[in-house]
């Protein structure tokens, strides 16, 4: 249904601001669409610049799009399009596994990678940085964040039984890709409330319905092709400076490359909270990990599959399967502390330590996984009220 909307006043630094957005982002993508070579520090710095551009670019297409669809689907959006480089580098090294030894193990250390510093650092930064900047004890989410927080659930707890088989396989893309699909849908259901416009958004959001869609959908082509192009050379140069001070390959690809990978979501969350919106940045960020844990992890076993160009597992080895199951672990551990739509201070600061320690002691991995499954019963209990109506609302149980 139609609603009287709020017509922004435009100042010509809202322009400015915008063209200069757009041209911030042309020489990385550029370069990351035709392939040139670059010295890694040159790069970094280019490629670096044009996810920084880009994820300004889609957070400011994320907020517009509100007016026509719910939050929940805006968010759900712009966390796919924000974790694209995170996809590309995986399916690089998942399409060319059936061929090498060496991108069979880096294609799971970048997915587990990525998705642990996305709970372990990024969740924890958004709280102190709104904690710092707005003064506040803790984040409180929304009631219908219960939706990115169940699916989140259900995704953590199938995961567990993918080191239990000791493989990836088809019936696992078929499950994980059908949650996203779920979500997506129960988001989509949400209902539409407009945003108060800050920046750039101002001038598209005053357009008529038509003009607007449209260049919002361009807004988001846009961004989204810089990021995917410029994803893989940006985490090859990230690499590459790494290896020229002799950092080990296997940490790298873990580690750096999804810090890299993972910036543009990092960007955006940073952003809104900094503008006291830390709500809608901690749904971002949760909500990426949802399509993390289901779409990206769900897709593996399908195109090493393609790849080969035979149906066959994604086998594991010892180590893959140790690093999984401490993804799992952790997300479980991550999603059940939220559950009371809630998150303290002392709750980050778990989250941040056990982080930190898996990641500096290797050799704990099995104590990590022990200690995160421990603290997963112990919020079970604490915050078991809250699981049957947040499983209600976001399966859309109706009261009859």
């Amino acid at each position: 249904m139609a609603h009287q909307r709020e017509k922004y006043k435009i100042t010509p630094g809202i322009y400015v601001m915008f063209i200069l957005t757009v041209f911030c982002c042309l020489p990385g993508f550029y370069n990351g669409f035709i392939h040139g070579e670059l010295s890694p520090i040159i790069g970094v710095l280019f490629y670096g610049i044009a996810i920084f551009a880009a994820a300004f670019m889609l957070s400011w297409a994320a907020e517009v799009v509100q007016i026509d669809i719910s939050e929940s689907l805006a968010v759900a959006i712009l966390a796919l399009l924000a974790v694209l480089p995170e996809y590309a580098v995986d399916f690089v090294f998942t399409w060319d596994a059936p061929y090498s030894a060496e991108s069979h193990h880096y294609a799971v250390a970048n997915m587990t990678g990525a998705n642990r510093l996305l709970v372990g650092l990024g969740w924890p930064f958004i709280l102190f940085l709104y904690v710092f900047f707005k003064r506040k004890k803790e984040i409180v989410l929304n009631k219908i964040q219960h939706v990115e927080l169940f699916y989140l659930l259900l995704a953590s707890l199938y995961s567990i039984t993918i080191p239990l088989k000791n493989e990836l396989n088809l019936i696992d893309t078929v499950i994980l890709v059908t949650l996203f699909g779920m979500y997506t849908r129960r988001a989509a259901q949400m209902e539409t409330e407009e945003p108060e416009m800050v920046g750039p958004p101002k001038f598209v959001a005053n357009m008529e319905n038509l003009p607007r869609r449209i260049f919002t959908a361009l807004m988001f082509l846009f961004s989204g092709a810089v990021i995917f192009y410029v994803a893989e050379p940006f985490t090859e140069s990230m690499i590459h400076l790494g290896e020229a001070y002799n950092f080990d390959k296997f940490l790298l690809v873990q580690w750096v490359a999804p810090i890299a990978s993972e910036s543009p979501e990092f960007i955006i969350a940073a952003t809104w909270t900094m503008r006291g919106a830390a709500n809608s940045a901690i749904k971002a960020l949760i909500s990426s990990k949802v399509n993390q844990w289901t779409l990206l992890i769900g897709t593996i076993p399908l195109v090493y599959a393609i790849s080969g160009g035979a149906i066959v597992p994604f086998e594991l080895d010892t180590l893959q399967h140790n690093e999984i199951l401490l993804t799992a672990a952790q997300s479980l551990f991550a999603v059940l502390i939220l559950f009371n739509l809630r998150f303290s201070k002392l709750e980050g600061t778990v989250l941040l330590v056990l982080f930190l320690a898996q990641m500096i002691f290797e050799s704990i991995r099995w104590e990590m996984i022990i200690v995160y499954f421990v603290l997963a019963v112990v919020f079970i209990i604490i915050n078991r009220s809250h699981i049957i109506p947040s499983a209600k609302f976001a399966l859309n149980f109706r009261k009859k």
